[in-house]
C-alpha cells in the first residue's frame, strides 16, 4: 500500500475512533437510573457493544480508551454529569475499566464471526455483545465493586443480576444496529484490527 493510501487508512481509523468515543459521549446524555449500591443504569454500555462489534478490537478498544481519557480529564460524560478521576474509583469504577476490555472482547469475537451474514450475523454481534458487553465488562464491574463497596464478590455478583435483562435488550439492539449497517453499508469490514 502507498504512503498515500497508508494515511488515508490511517485519518479513517482516526476518524472511526473519533466518532465512537463522541457515541459514547452522546448516550452519557441519557439520564442514568441510579441504584443503591451505587452502579447506575446507562446507555453507555451499547456503545461499548457497537464500538467492539463495528470497528474492530483495537480500534473498539481506542474508542473507549479515548472516551474514558476525556472523563478522566473532567469532562462530565457520564450520565448525571459525572467527570474526572473521582469516577473511576467510585463502585462503578470497575465497569469503567472492564469498557475498554469489552469493545476488545467484542471486536474479536466479530472479527472471527466476520463472514457471517443475515441471521447468522445478528446472532454472531449479539453473541460478541454478550461476551464482551456482559462478561468481560461483568467481571471487571464485579471486582471493582467488591473492592470499593467492600462487598464479598459473592454479594457483589448478585448485586450486579438487575442489570442482566437491560443488557440482554442492549446486546439485541447492538446486534440489529450491526446487521443494519452491513445491509446499509456492505463495504464496512467487520474483520479490521
Amino acid at each position: 500500500m502507498t504512503t498515500t493510501g497508508s494515511s488515508i487508512t490511517s485519518s479513517r481509523s482516526l476518524s472511526y475512533i473519533a466518532l465512537f468515543a463522541a457515541l459514547m459521549a452522546v448516550f452519557g446524555l441519557i439520564p442514568k437510573v441510579d441504584l443503591p449500591f451505587g452502579v447506575p443504569i446507562t446507555l453507555q454500555s451499547l456503545g461499548v457493544m457497537l464500538a467492539g462489534c463495528l470497528l474492530g478490537p483495537r480500534r473498539g478498544f481506542f474508542a473507549i480508551a479515548l472516551f474514558l481519557l476525556a472523563v478522566a480529564l473532567g469532562l462530565p460524560l457520564l450520565p448525571g454529569g459525572r467527570g474526572g478521576l473521582a469516577v473511576f474509583v467510585a463502585p462503578a469504577g470497575g465497569f469503567l475499566f472492564g469498557w475498554m476490555f469489552g469493545a476488545f472482547a467484542c471486536g474479536l469475537l466479530m472479527r472471527r464471526m466476520a463472514g457471517a451474514t443475515g441471521k447468522g450475523l445478528l446472532a454472531a454481534a449479539f453473541l460478541s455483545s454478550v461476551v464482551g458487553g456482559i462478561v468481560v465488562v461483568y467481571a471487571f464491574g464485579i471486582v471493582g465493586l467488591s473492592l470499593i463497596a467492600h462487598m464479598s464478590l459473592a454479594q457483589a455478583a448478585l448485586a450486579m443480576l438487575v442489570f442482566i435483562p437491560g443488557d440482554l435488550i442492549k446486546c439485541g439492539i447492538c446486534a440489529m444496529l450491526v446487521q443494519t449497517v452491513m445491509r446499509g453499508m456492505p463495504s464496512w469490514r467487520l474483520d479490521r484490527d
